[in-house]
């Protein structure tokens, strides 16, 4: 079979008179022509003609407009005062992050990034989000809290707003800034996953600290540690502190699994006003030592003769070596570790309800936390 395709498509579209209209090959051709020079002259220029007609074309700019709140617009509010730390050792160096505290240079970290370049005599350097770096100071640490305060001069700074941990709630939307692995000014968003956790951190056994943390899913790694964990009004609520690991295997650690832990802010503003005002910070005890290795539930108040300190809290209220605390104003206690963070999450002169096990005997009592020495 021959086709003639002068005789036009074997699709026809009806006319409005309900006769059809016949396009030729060649008619076809032309227009495609024409459209695509047009096309070509008016993509070439904001002006041109049409057919005779003048054609101006309107040039329009997108301007992405971020919202007071939006993460795009707390991340440009608070990346200015977090800053990167390289603390310098005799056995290597640590980096970590911190954040501006009070515009006067002092900056929060954690106690864990810059310990041992203390303890060795090393170097502290301090780099700003503009990527100027100064030599920063050793104001104070404190290793119960895993906290320390160190100060740089010179720089033009602007602290961060403090926020209420107390009264975050799970769910609550954060964002973590910092430098992972390295890497400064790196921002990530997530919630509030659990409060209360009782997470130990630290870089030794002897120089464990017992956090009473705020959980989260933000993304956190090795190298966020002291920086600020912040809320949906870029107020701090939290310093980033540790994560879970999946494990630890031919020297490298695991990044993110989506749980990070963070000091809460409320108890981190505490102790850095006492490392800036006494170069140390105490915190509130019950005057007892813990069997750590104890696996029940509860915590169990060592059984030796130094367990209760004579004349403490706990040995005024009739708290006795062998004893299983169980409850601490209401906290269920289930492990040496809570109880820890349970009592360090209070202040010095706190008056605590204490429950507590004795054999098969379950009672009560009341004490007043003092300082530590």
């Amino acid at each position: 079979m021959s086709t003639n395709f002068n005789n036009g498509p074997w699709w026809e579209a009806p006319s409005k008179s309900g006769l059809s209209r016949n396009i030729t090959l060649k008619s076809a051709l032309l227009i495609a022509v024409i459209v695509g020079i047009v096309a070509g002259t008016i993509g070439a220029s904001s002006t041109g003609s049409l057919f005779g007609r003048s054609v101006s074309l309107v040039r329009s700019t997108s301007t992405i407009e971020r919202p007071v709140g939006s993460v795009a617009e707390i991340a440009q509010r608070v990346l200015p005062s977090v800053v990167s730390i390289d603390a310098q050792s005799g056995a290597g160096g640590a980096t970590g992050s911190g954040f501006v505290i009070d515009s006067a240079g002092y900056i929060l970290t954690n106690n864990h990034v810059i310990a041992a370049s203390v303890t060795s005599g090393g170097t502290i350097t301090v780099q700003l989000n503009d990527g100027t770096s100064y030599p920063a100071k050793v104001i104070g640490r404190d290793s119960a809290y895993d906290l320390a305060v160190l100060k740089i001069i010179g720089a033009n700074l602007k602290a961060l707003q403090f926020g209420d941990s107390d009264k975050v709630a799970v769910g609550d939307s954060v964002i973590a800034i910092g430098s992972p692995l390295g890497l400064s000014g790196t921002v990530t968003l997530g919630i509030i996953s659990a409060k209360n956790r009782a997470v130990t951190a630290g870089e030794s056994n002897t120089d464990n600290s017992f956090i009473n943390a705020l959980q989260t899913d933000a993304a956190i790694n090795p190298g966020n540690s002291g920086g600020p964990l912040v809320d949906a009004t870029g107020s701090v609520i939290g310093v980033n502190s540790a994560i879970a690991s999946l494990g630890v295997s031919q020297g490298t650690q695991s990044g993110s699994i989506g749980l990070g832990f963070a000091i809460p802010i409320n108890q981190a503003r505490k102790t850095a006003d006492q490392l800036i005002k006494n170069g140390k910070a105490t915190y509130p005890v019950m005057g007892i030592s813990v069997d750590m290795n104890y696996s029940g539930n509860g915590a169990l108040i060592a059984k030796n003769t130094k367990a209760i300190t004579p004349g403490g809290p706990a040995a005024k209220a009739g708290l006795k070596s062998g004893d299983i605390i169980t409850e601490i104003d209401g906290r269920a206690i289930t492990s040496s570790e809570e109880l820890i963070v349970a009592v360090r999450a209070h202040n010095v002169g706190d008056t605590v309800s204490v429950t507590y096990k004795r054999g098969a005997t379950t009672a009560s009592v009341s004490l007043t936390l003092t300082a530590s020495k």
